[in-house]
């Protein structure tokens, strides 16, 4: 969504080591924490999404996907406006409920039928996969990763509790947790993809400074202009901090590919995919905030997103192989 809006990434269209010493960070210390793999399971880190879904497919991540069949199918519309902030923002996201898993993925607020999420109630997770609409697959494969491999401990995941409070409150609780796995020296920028009013607030209150992009663009809460193609900016920043939606719109992949070039930090957060995003730690992404359904806007108590990454001195040092991921609210 543009900021003129309310800010947050464009949800896609419904279409087809050597460690090095660490150096002061703008940000503050990572936490250190393992993503070691769970024993008996492929962890090898994928190629690509498109790897990922296939190992799935081909049952080498668990249970053979044709056995598995989505109980609920549901979609979640939202409208927000709130006190202090100049625009409002309308988020959708479609939800797959898989035995006690929840997978998502953002779609453009009414761009998916009532068809669509009635043919996803009752189908195998392998047709799922392969549906037509991205949106579908992702949600799908998120859900499958989500019920063979949950944020737990022992997969990776550190939790971390949001308080109880208003939207704004947690929203900005959130953002806190995403921006600590960034690090990065005083100076140095990160181009942020999907921009979040609460995530741009809490860079600019650690004097970080940033390249706000965003598919929809206009400008964010402070009346900076934001750029429409992140990857054309992917030069000019020292690090990129991207929402999961880049799953579902195609752009996931280049940006993965040029921090695997480029050895920077590629830090998500992440509705959308929230299991799926961990998968790719040490292929490409650095860190990833997961916060798989139900989402912190829902609901005024407390709750919890999961943390993921490892590091000894610097992000680059993190392990490789974490087996284990919706809408990023623009708040």
């Amino acid at each position: 969504m543009s900021a003129t809006t309310g800010t947050g990434a464009s949800a896609p269209a419904v279409q087809e080591r050597a460690g090095r010493a660490a150096a002061p960070s703008a940000t503050g210390p990572a936490t250190s924490y393992d993503t070691t793999p769970p024993a008996g399971l492929d962890a090898t880190p994928p190629a690509s999404y498109d790897d990922l879904a296939g190992r799935v497919l081909a049952g080498r991540l668990g249970p053979d996907p044709r056995t598995l069949r989505i109980a609920v199918a549901f979609t979640t519309s939202q409208v927000v406006r709130h006190d202090g902030r100049r625009g409002g923002y309308r988020n959708e996201v479609l939800s797959l409920r898989l035995d006690r898993a929840v997978g998502s993925c953002a779609v453009e607020p009414g761009a998916l039928s009532e068809d669509a999420v009635d043919d996803c109630a009752g189908a195998d997770v392998a047709r799922l996969l392969e549906h037509p609409l991205t949106p579908v697959r992702v949600a799908a494969l998120d859900a499958y990763l989500m019920h063979v491999t949950p944020h737990t401990p022992e997969n990776g995941a550190l939790p971390r509790t949001l308080p109880a409070g208003s939207s704004l409150e947690k929203s900005r609780a959130r953002a806190k947790a995403v921006v600590e796995l960034l690090d990065v020296r005083p100076g140095q920028s990160v181009l942020v993809v999907g921009v979040v009013n609460s995530l741009l607030e809490a860079l600019r209150s650690r004097g970080v400074p940033y390249i706000p992009c965003d598919l929809k663009g206009g400008r964010t809460e402070w009346g900076e202009p934001i750029a429409t193609d992140a990857i054309a900016e992917l030069d000019a920043c020292d690090a990129v901090l991207a929402s999961g939606m880049t799953l579902g719109n195609g752009s996931f992949e280049p940006l993965r590919e040029h921090a695997l070039r480029s050895g920077k930090q590629l830090v998500m957060f992440a509705q959308t995919g929230s299991a799926v995003l961990p998968r790719f730690l040490g292929a490409g992404v650095s860190a990833v905030c997961a916060e798989p359904y139900p989402f912190f806007w829902l609901d005024g108590g407390p709750g919890v997103i999961h943390r993921y990454g490892h590091w000894s001195g610097h992000p680059s040092d993190h392990r490789s192989g974490h087996r284990d991921g919706s809408t990023e609210a623009a708040l």
